[in-house]
């Protein structure tokens, strides 16, 4: 196995999407009490002064893009706390609530995006977007891309100021947690972006397949301080003895707060770096 390179993981990442199982949590970023997102059928939230669109949103990764970007009123087809997101088969209900949406946005690694296309049929404007890559700049693109399309530019430009300012804070922060020399870790594939974040050299990336013994002798071999392993995938973990491991998030909980997830990861690595 070789060094990880940054432009062949996001290649990686979105060629096998589709395979991972990487949506859905038993561990997801903590969920404000008050939300303005629910699963098809429940209500929401009231709307702030200046409403954005309605919106109906495959994933928590969606619905959260759709929020940062302006939309006031988003329901989910798979619950945030779903056990796997993009593999959820949706109810009749949360069908029928997507086409009754101004939008309705989808991933196309979700897996029931083609039921989902056809029962919205010509009655919704159907929005396709990227996976979950939380890096800043897949982040940045879509935000920006979405609030143009709501007619919510404002609206997305505020957020995205206020994500840039907590972003750069908050990967400060955990760069400043960092020992000397700083460690290395191997991490599950759709995690990786995280070493970045930290300013810590992830070395090599394993999953989302269950780890072999062959590849867990080549994944020890590196000798890693640190296991970056994937909250969304916890069956996905080599189980490398005598190494921490770092649970990480990149699916929001119900409060649909993007940056709620870099905050809960910030926590994870700055205790684990500590410890």
């Amino acid at each position: 196995m070789q060094l990880i390179r940054a432009a062949a993981l996001s290649a990686v990442v979105t060629l096998s999407l589709l395979a991972s199982g990487c949506g859905g949590t038993d561990d997801p970023a903590p969920a404000a009490e008050s939300s303005r997102s629910a699963p098809a059928g429940d209500s929401t939230s009231s709307a702030p002064a200046t409403p954005g669109p309605k919106v109906v949103a495959s994933t928590s990764w969606v619905g959260a893009l759709a929020k940062a970007a302006g939309a006031s009123e988003v329901t989910l087809i798979a619950p945030a706390d779903a056990a796997n997101p993009p593999e959820h088969k949706p109810k009749a209900a949360a069908l029928k609530a997507a086409a009754d949406a101004d939008y309705v946005l989808y991933a196309k690694t979700d897996r029931f995006a083609p039921e989902l296309i056809r029962a919205v049929g010509d009655r919704s404007e159907l929005i396709e977007v990227l996976p979950a890559e939380v890096t800043p700049g897949k982040i940045t693109s879509e935000v920006t891309r979405l609030g143009t399309t709501f007619g919510t530019s404002e609206a997305a430009k505020a957020w995205l100021s206020t994500f840039n300012a907590e972003y750069t804070k908050l990967s400060g922060q955990t760069k400043a947690a960092l020992p000397n020399p700083a460690p290395t870790a191997v991490s599950e594939l759709f995690v990786g972006f995280w070493g970045s974040f930290a300013g810590i050299e992830v070395t090599e990336v394993y999953g989302p397949q269950p780890v072999t013994a062959s590849e867990r002798a080549d994944l020890t071999a590196k000798k890693p301080t640190l296991v970056f392993t994937n909250a969304h995938t916890p069956g996905v973990d080599p189980k490398i003895p005598g190494v921490t491991r770092v649970k990480l998030v990149n699916y929001p909980g119900e409060d649909l707060d993007l940056l709620g997830v870099f905050r809960t990861n910030t926590e994870r690595l700055t205790a684990a770096l500590a410890g």
